[in-house]
């Protein structure tokens, strides 16, 4: 069974930044995929970003216009997502996944995703 813990939300003002963590109980292999994802209550849980432990990302540059930097320490098996300029409507959970199959152009659908872990709430206010 694979855990990811989820950590670094908080509550911040607009313009500000965190650097939120996703660390994963198991090594990430090389054919595996973890992405972060981001639920706002009310709306479908949205795909933001994924890395493959290559090193190659993808990002949904509508959703994050270029705010967001997904990257990752496979010595820590730890994948972050580091945000700056936060904005209100960025405030939500924040969850990262993983499935064991490499990101493709699924890479934002939450289906797609096998593991999850439990969220970190980033709250944004201006």
């Amino acid at each position: 069974q694979v855990e990811l813990v989820e950590s670094g939300g908080g509550s911040v003002k607009t313009g500000g930044s965190l650097s939120l963590s996703c660390v994963v109980s198991t090594n990430i292999d090389v054919n595996d995929c973890v992405g972060w994802f981001r639920q706002v209550p009310g709306k479908e849980r949205e795909g933001l970003a994924a890395i493959g432990k290559r090193g190659y990302a993808s990002y949904n540059i509508e959703r994050l216009k270029g705010r967001f930097t997904i990257d990752q320490d496979n010595a820590k098996n730890t994948v972050f997502l580091n945000v700056i300029s936060l904005k209100p409507e960025d405030t939500g959970m924040y969850y990262c996944a993983l499935r064991r199959r490499s990101c493709g152009l699924d890479y934002d659908v939450p289906r797609e995703f096998t593991y999850w872990g439990h969220g970190t709430q980033v709250t944004v206010s201006s």
